[in-house]
């Protein structure tokens, strides 16, 4: 019998320089039911290198292989690349249009970014700056599109701070829909069919939506687990590797 791995799943958990102690009863509790533990973005709050250094003692106790990949918060300080380097020389992967495997299961990740869904997707059109807001869209697709085309595992999971589809930021005033995610994100993962996409971002946003093709997307948003699993406040899915027809068991 083929063993599944079980992914956990949890991001915004905005760890700051005051956070000791507090994340890593959460963190430690699912990567206790998991195989592999996903951060989807906005690992720390003003993405400070104090922050990060606290997020690896929070993350002392997980003994599972941990993916990630930056948020918006991670940016906020500038350094984005010290965050990166402090997670990664404590193991994390972060990925930035890179793909990485655990377990016989391929991860792919990027940050993502913003522009709005469907018909309301952003045009670029017009001033400069709006020019400049399509492209970094533009730029995190095609991030994406790289890491998927270079993964060969059977079973492929995409990880994103900002959100493919609309589904799951409804919750949020519609005013910042263009502001947590955009549809430009969907496009390769129609195009590399993945098992299932986990981001976060949109925080009062809704726990599950789908791809136009059905694949699931789930948001991992801590401050929206909170509020729907209060006592287990992340996502689990298993997945097997080798499966006989492509579909994620959760």
């Amino acid at each position: 019998m083929t063993r599944t791995v079980r992914i956990a799943a949890v991001s915004d958990i905005h760890c700051t320089k005051t956070s000791q102690g507090t994340l890593a009863p959460l963190l430690t509790q699912a990567a206790r039911e998991a195989d592999v533990l996903l951060l989807p973005g906005d690992l720390t709050d003003y993405g400070l290198a104090d922050e990060a250094h606290v997020l690896v003692r929070e993350l002392a106790g997980v003994r599972v292989p941990v993916v990630a990949v930056l948020g918006n918060h991670d940016f906020e300080n500038g350094t984005p690349d010290d965050v990166r380097g402090i997670l990664s020389d404590a193991g994390v992967t972060i990925l930035d249009g890179e793909a990485c495997e655990v377990h016989g299961v391929g991860f792919a990740g990027a940050k993502g970014f913003g522009g709005g869904f469907g018909r309301f997707t952003l045009g670029a059109w017009g001033e400069a700056p709006i020019k400049a807001f399509v492209k970094e869209a533009l730029d995190e697709a095609m991030k994406l599109e790289a890491a998927l085309a270079r993964l060969r595992t059977p079973q492929r999971v995409a990880v994103l701070h900002y959100a493919p589809v609309a589904a799951t930021v409804q919750g949020e005033p519609p005013e910042i829909f263009p502001f947590l995610g955009t549809s430009r994100l969907e496009e390769p993962l129609t195009r590399f069919p993945v098992a299932a996409v986990f981001h976060g971002h949109a925080h009062n946003g809704a726990p599950e939506g789908q791809l136009t093709n059905g694949t699931p997307v789930f948001n991992v948003a801590l401050p929206l687990l909170r509020q729907h699993r209060a006592d287990a406040p992340y996502h689990l899915l298993e997945l097997n590797p080798e499966p006989a027809d492509g579909t994620p068991t959760a």
